[in-house]
This record gives C-alpha cells, sequence and structure tokens, in this order.
C-alpha cells in the first residue's frame, strides 16, 4: 500500500537526566536560588542539602550476575544504578539526597529488540529475579521501586533503547511505536509525515510510550482526548506466559478487550514493547484566551458549563487563587481560566469566542478585553507549569515539603471535596510540621460529569524526617479522597504509594480477577512485585 510506511528510524538520543531529581541536571536550581525561595516559606531549613555524588553512594552489593549470553544487555555500573533506584516523587527526591540507596537494583538491563526482553525475562525466572520495567522513571507513585524484599535480586529493565516507529498508516492515520521511545523522539519521527499523537504530559521529555501506556497517563488535552487509552489501537505485550499481541481496529465489542487489561497495569502482568497508536494532523489553527473570576464558585461553575457544552477545548485550565498567585498569573484572590482551541482543518476563533462567552455568562472578565493567539497569561502559566519540578527539587533540598496529588470527582461533590481538602489535608501538615500549609488547586483535565482537581501542597519539614511528615500527609490526602469518593489518582498511577488508597477503592471481585491474571501470566511472581496487588492477597 502506497500510504503505508515501513520505517527503521532512530530514535532520537535520550536526553541527558538527573539521577536524584527531575529532568535535565542543568536545569536544576543553583543553592542560592533554593535559599530564596525557601526564604518564603516560613520555618525552612537554612542550609541547602548538597547533592552527593555517584562516587560517595553506598551502594548495596550486587547480588546476582546475568549469564554470559546476556552480559552485553547488561550493567551493574553505579550510576546506572543510582539512577533506576527510584522515580521522582518528593519522597524519592529526598531519599536521593540524603543518600539512602537502599532500594537500588542489582542490575540494569537495556535490551535493544524485543528478543531481548524475551530472554531476560527467561533469566529472571529461572533466577528469582524481580523485575521492574522501566521507561524513563519519572513514575511519582513508587512505581519504579523494588520494595518486596524476597527475591534473590532486583534487575531494572530500561526500555529506552527500543524508541523507533516502525510502521506507519497513513491512510488510517496510526503507527506502530516501540514502547521506549520518549516523547521528543517519537513526535520527531512523525513529524515528517505531518502526523502527531499529540500526547504532552508534564513530562514529556523524560517519559516513554510504555511508560504512559502502562500508568494510563493524562496528556495534553483538557477534554474528549484526555487519557493515553483514548489513543491507543492494540498493544503487544511480552509476559512470562507468552507474547500477547491485539489486533487493530477502530472499535470492538468483541468480549473485554485485552488491551484493556495491559493499560494501568503498570508492568506487573507484562513488558508493553509496541503499541499502535491513533495519530492526528498536525495543527495548524490555534488560539488561546484566559478569564479571570473574581469568585472560585463562579469560575467553577463556567468550567462545568464549558465541559457541557460539546465545544471539547484542548486547554481547559483552571486556577484557583492560590494556584493564580503561585504560577504569578494573577493576584488579589482572582481565579484564571486558561482556554485553548486547535485544529488541522478549519479556523478555530469563533470556536473561541464561545467558549469565552460561557466563561463571561459566570461572571468572568477575558484578559485584555481579547481573545488574541498567545495571551500572556497562558504562556506564563506554561512557562510556570513546565518549571515547577525544579522549583520542587530546589525546595527539597531546603527541606521544604513540595508536593502533589491529583484526583476526579463528580460536579456536585467537588465542592465539598475542595473544603475537605483545605480542612483536612491542613490539619494533617499541622500536625506533621507545627506550621500552617499553602494548599492550592488546578483543574487539569475535565469532563461533563465532572473535574480532575490536582492539589499542591507546601510546608516547612524538618531535616532528615521529610519522608515520614509527607507520608503521614499524604495518608490524609487519600483517606480524605476515599471519603468523598473521589479517585485515589487520575493520571498519575498506583504505583506503590497509592496502594491503600487503590486497596480501598477497588472491589474485592476485581482484585481477585486481577491476581488470577497475575498467576496465569507471571507464575514466578518476578515482574514489579506490589504495585496494584499482592499476588497472594
Amino acid at each position: 500500500m502506497a500510504d503505508r510506511t515501513s520505517l527503521s528510524l532512530g530514535a532520537d538520543a535520550a536526553p541527558a537526566r538527573s539521577w536524584w531529581g527531575w529532568g535535565d541536571p542543568g536545569q536544576a536550581l543553583p543553592d542560592a536560588e533554593c535559599a530564596e525561595l525557601a526564604a518564603l516559606v516560613p520555618g525552612a531549613a537554612g542550609t541547602v542539602l548538597p547533592v552527593p555524588s555517584i562516587a560517595s553512594l553506598e551502594l548495596p552489593p550486587v547480588r546476582v550476575s546475568a549469564p554470559r549470553t546476556l552480559a552485553h544487555l547488561v550493567s551493574g555500573d553505579p550510576a546506572d544504578r543510582a539512577g533506576h533506584t527510584y522515580g521522582k516523587a518528593f519522597r524519592d527526591v529526598v531519599r536521593a539526597l540524603h543518600g539512602d540507596l537502599a532500594a537500588a537494583p542489582d542490575l540494569v538491563a537495556f535490551p535493544r529488540e524485543e528478543r531481548d526482553v524475551v530472554d531476560l525475562l527467561d533469566w529472571a525466572a529461572a533466577s528469582d529475579v524481580a523485575v521492574i520495567p522501566y521507561g524513563a522513571g519519572s513514575s511519582v507513585v513508587g512505581g519504579v521501586e523494588y520494595r518486596a524484599g524476597t527475591h534473590s535480586g532486583v534487575l531494572s529493565m530500561d526500555l529506552s533503547g527500543m524508541g523507533r516507529v516502525l510502521e506507519i498508516d497513513r491512510v488510517s492515520r496510526s503507527a506502530r511505536i516501540q514502547a521506549g521511545a520518549l516523547g521528543p523522539g517519537l513526535e520527531a519521527q512523525l513529524r515528517p509525515h505531518g502526523l502527531t499523537l499529540r500526547h504532552f504530559p508534564q513530562s514529556f521529555a523524560f517519559s516513554t510510550l510504555g511508560g504512559w501506556l502502562a500508568t494510563r497517563a493524562g496528556g495534553h488535552y483538557a477534554t474528549l482526548h484526555t487519557h493515553i487509552d483514548d489513543l491507543t489501537a492494540a498493544l503487544r505485550v511480552v509476559t512470562p506466559a507468552g507474547v500477547s499481541e491485539s489486533l487493530r481496529l477502530p472499535g470492538s465489542g468483541a468480549g473485554p478487550s485485552p488491551d484493556r487489561l495491559f493499560l494501568g497495569s503498570e508492568g506487573t502482568l507484562g513488558v508493553i514493547t509496541e503499541a499502535w497508536m491513533r495519530l492526528q494532523d498536525r495543527p495548524v489553527h490555534k488560539a488561546s484566551a484566559s478569564v479571570v473570576f473574581d469568585r472560585f464558585p463562579a469560575a467553577v461553575d463556567a468550567v462545568r458549563a464549558i465541559a457541557q457544552s460539546g465545544l471539547h477545548p484542548a486547554n481547559c485550565r483552571l486556577l484557583d487563587p492560590g494556584e493564580a498567585a503561585l504560577s504569578g498569573v494573577a493576584g488579589g484572590g482572582r481565579s484564571v481560566l486558561v482556554l485553548g482551541v486547535e485544529s488541522a482543518h478549519h479556523p478555530v476563533d469563533g470556536r473561541l469566542a464561545e467558549l469565552v462567552a460561557l466563561a463571561r455568562d459566570h461572571g468572568g472578565s477575558p484578559v485584555g478585553g481579547s481573545t488574541a493567539v498567545g495571551d500572556s497569561a497562558a504562556e506564563t502559566w506554561r512557562s510556570a507549569f513546565l518549571r515547577m519540578p525544579y522549583i520542587r527539587d530546589g525546595l527539597a533540598r531546603m527541606s521544604v515539603i513540595s508536593e502533589t496529588f491529583e484526583t476526579a470527582c463528580t460536579w456536585d461533590r467537588f465542592p465539598e471535596l475542595y473544603e475537605a481538602v483545605h480542612r483536612d489535608v491542613g490539619a494533617a501538615v499541622r500536625a506533621a510540621t507545627g506550621a500552617e500549609a499553602l494548599i492550592n488547586c488546578r483543574f487539569t483535565h475535565v469532563y461533563p460529569d465532572g473535574p480532575a482537581p490536582y492539589f499542591t501542597v507546601i510546608a516547612p519539614g524538618r531535616r532528615g524526617s521529610e519522608v515520614a511528615m509527607w507520608d503521614a500527609i499524604k495518608a490524609a490526602a487519600m483517606r480524605t479522597l476515599g471519603e468523598h469518593r473521589a479517585t485515589v489518582t487520575h493520571h498519575h498511577a498506583v504505583g506503590r504509594d497509592h496502594r491503600p488508597g487503590y486497596d480501598r477503592q477497588r472491589p474485592e471481585p476485581f482484585a481477585l480477577a486481577l491476581r488470577a491474571a497475575k498467576q496465569a501470566l507471571d507464575p514466578a511472581g518476578i515482574l514489579n512485585p506490589g504495585v496494584l496487588f499482592d499476588a497472594a492477597g
């Protein structure tokens, strides 16, 4: 077929990646800026935690060795082991800064093709070696950290060497892509064909397609195609019991979906190696606007009207007064709604005008009185959004607790949930730290039946006790979400950190089915043990 292309394009080289914190090590805040930030948090530590050198780390001894036939795929180098120990949550960053690498894997594998994955799993199953599938390590829920403690060894399997777009079907607008493709490399390979996946999580530059699929990641779109699920046409997954490959179809009613079994399974049922993904023509028409509200409840009502209007904005981020002030978008107790629309085929100014009119009907005031492309408030928020993980790391170096949790609930439950989070999580912060917390909220995604609120918590921590303090606060947050029938996570996955909340949220018959699937697909129990469920109960 003339419109189907078989490719052998190499993925772009992986970007430099911090072993201890978020993203590009060259973007980390210098010591002076860390101290300046902490000065804004009453009670923060007065000295900056130094970043340990790899040479200074006390890593546990390596307990296993790979057979000669696999030795070329495996590394025991301290830098590789340290960089694959944790994800990028606050508690991960703090432990790395304190030099606590007790959970370091024994070895790190870098498969280059699916056959390598099969061979590594065969060896691991026969040798009682736990395997932690690893995309780019951006998990913020303990998804890539081994905590089970009973295996003879631990292997972190880094899929980033499998990052090619293998095939493009231009007629159906889809592509077969290896799971290790990082966001920028994936888009670079699609760009010459005028296509895009258009899935841009905050971790875009430092996460992979396989990671997005394994965690049911949320992406660029605030409405309609909010999760990677919506863009997935078929999966190829290597399990210890064999290879599962689903049929690529636009839709099917043939029983339970095999893809749904592996989407969100976080590597505990199999290793995703390839996926057929639904693509789009690259947008050429874009417009954005920001709307200011004096009252947050009115802003919430406006977003609900927009979410139920069928206009499907690409961007519909609502910042509460605290978040708007923290991002530098607005002050004075005002909330800000950031709107964006885009299309590959049609002008979008009329649709944006309709959205702004809905917001105005609920008391909103458009910034500057216009709907011009390149709205400055939207650009300010976007810059703050991308910079925030580096700021979080800088605050962590000052022992300041700066972390987030996200959820989703129905519209009727949101007002009470919002108040309960400020009340109950605020009380947990006071109990843990003795100080008042800054608790902010924004909507990352919205649906006709409810929003996905994303909360930020900032408070001074006590050096050496930062992890325990955050764990107490996070436990209170999960209790509050459960009490108000909100999900324990909207797009960050379950991992190990959300297990208590997920165990309460998940129906027990479904848990039985998951454990049965685990036993059938991974009888030796080597794949990412401890995420989602315990195999035995």
